[in-house]
């Protein structure tokens, strides 16, 4: 059964990317494509936080600051 839609994603600690509407929300978020997304989850598994955190160090690397 699917999750109820008013909930997204920043009410969770696990990104179900099974779930089109949070897909969505995470992807809004976090300033990223799907498909960055996807590949970020991937990498480092479904937790909101350790995704978070893969997108703050990115983010952190690109402008040359820390991400904290």
């Amino acid at each position: 059964m699917a999750d109820d839609p008013k909930k997204t994603g920043h009410d969770r600690k696990l990104i179900a990317l099974d779930e089109p509407h949070e897909v969505r929300s995470w992807t809004e978020s976090l300033g990223c494509t799907e498909e960055e997304l996807r590949g970020v989850v991937k990498a480092v598994g479904n937790s909101a936080e350790k995704v978070r955190q893969h997108f703050r160090l990115r983010f952190a690397a690109r402008s040359g600051g820390t991400g904290m």
